[in-house]
């Protein structure tokens, strides 16, 4: 479920890109997934430029159309087809990885799935030859080239403008804990920085990135996009890289806020989530019920708080109208308990439960973490990242 953007606007009649959209062009609530992944040396585990080749082994392969360029030449964009449950995601993500899996071992690659490369640098990484990423380059320089970072990225159809809009306003509070769930970055060019989901540090760089702006309506948002494009601000409103985000073009609400996970079920588990609260959000705003928004700053903070410590972060319990602090841990195992009758309709109620293996067995930092302090060997470490990336757990 995905697109690649232009580099430059593509004006609809109303002037701006948002429009004409898509919601409401197909089923509500199914799903799209998009995982980045690092193409590696299957032996040393470094970042490999070679994009082009993973293009190549894939063709004529299940995963042919399915895979895309990042802005880097060592990341390999996977992303499914529309899929009417999280068990079709499933199946997709695993073909997906498998194939990817075959197809690259004789050329002496494989792939890993982290929020971040726990060793490789940044600027010796290069840049994908398209339009767009050069452009990008040329708009951020340094923010841009610094940006060896890799998330996993979460589709669901909505039916209109408007609910896009209200549903992406009462998702808002979830964020901090679907990164605190996801987190799987606490590595950065050969160190251990202390934060659970270093990617969200080194995104935070980007302009227009974060917490999205409150919008009183779709025609607050649509105007405020087209400002941006027609002044020359943004190409379009691809360029927007919110934590959530409209996707027009699709159809769908996006959530880009996790980190990519190594375990296939832990990836599943979020995507459940996110379904299950997509529709529990719709629900309330078909009801009549506007989604309570709160203040950027309170959000930002349980955010800034669950990169850093992830599932032991003690967040603000927002959601539940309290001042108090709750451990992130706690906010996602009622809010699981909350969703699953949601997720039972939408038959991903396995998926959701697995946020508890997250949870009980630990999130992918925590993993990465606990190889690698038993001998300090991020090699170590990485071998075994790999080989749960590319068989899914």
């Amino acid at each position: 479920m995905t697109e690649v953007a232009k580099p430059y606007a593509q004006l609809g009649e109303s002037g701006t890109s948002v429009r004409p959209a898509r919601f409401g062009s197909g089923e509500p609530l199914t799903i799209g997934v998009e995982e980045e992944y690092m193409i590696l040396d299957a032996e040393g585990y470094g970042l490999e430029p070679r994009f082009e080749d993973v293009i190549e082994a894939c063709r004529d392969s299940p995963v042919d159309g399915l895979v895309h360029p990042e802005l880097f030449t060592s990341t390999v964009e996977a992303a499914t087809r529309v899929c009417r449950t999280v068990d079709d995601a499933h199946r997709e993500l695993a073909s997906i990885r498998r194939t990817l899996g075959e197809r690259l071992a004789p050329l002496g690659l494989t792939i890993g799935g982290a929020g971040a490369h726990p060793f490789s640098r940044p600027e010796e990484q290069r840049v994908s030859p398209h339009d767009r990423y050069r452009h990008l380059i040329e708009q951020l320089q340094y923010v841009a080239r610094r940006e060896l970072v890799f998330g996993m990225h979460v589709h669901v159809a909505v039916p209109d403008e408007e609910s896009c809009i209200q549903v992406m306003e009462a998702v808002c509070v979830e964020l901090p804990v679907l990164l605190a769930l996801s987190a799987n970055s606490p590595f950065w060019v050969g160190r251990e920085t202390g934060l659970q989901s270093t990617r969200t540090a080194v995104f935070a760089g980007f302009p227009r990135s974060g917490m999205p702006p409150r919008f009183d309506s779709y025609d607050d948002y649509a105007e405020s996009v087209g400002v941006m494009e027609e002044s020359g601000a943004i190409g379009e409103y691809t360029h927007l890289w919110w934590d959530v985000r409209p996707h027009p073009r699709l159809g769908t609400l996006e959530l880009r806020i996790p980190d990519v996970q190594f375990d296939l079920d832990y990836a599943l588990a979020l995507a459940a989530y996110v379904q299950a609260t997509v529709k529990a959000a719709l629900e309330e705003v078909e009801a009549g019920r506007r989604p309570q928004a709160f203040h950027r700053m309170l959000l930002s903070e349980n955010k800034w708080l669950a990169a850093r410590h992830g599932v032991d972060a003690p967040l603000i319990d927002l959601a539940a109208g309290s001042r108090r602090k709750i451990r992130a841990s706690d906010l996602a195992a009622r809010r699981v308990d909350e969703l699953l009758p949601h997720a039972r309709e939408l038959g991903c109620d396995d998926a959701l439960l697995g946020v508890r293996r997250i949870l009980g067995n630990g999130t992918g930092a925590q993993r990465q973490l606990r190889v690698w302090r038993a001998n300090l060997d991020l090699l170590e470490m990485m071998r075994e990242l790999t080989a749960l990336t590319v068989r899914g757990a």
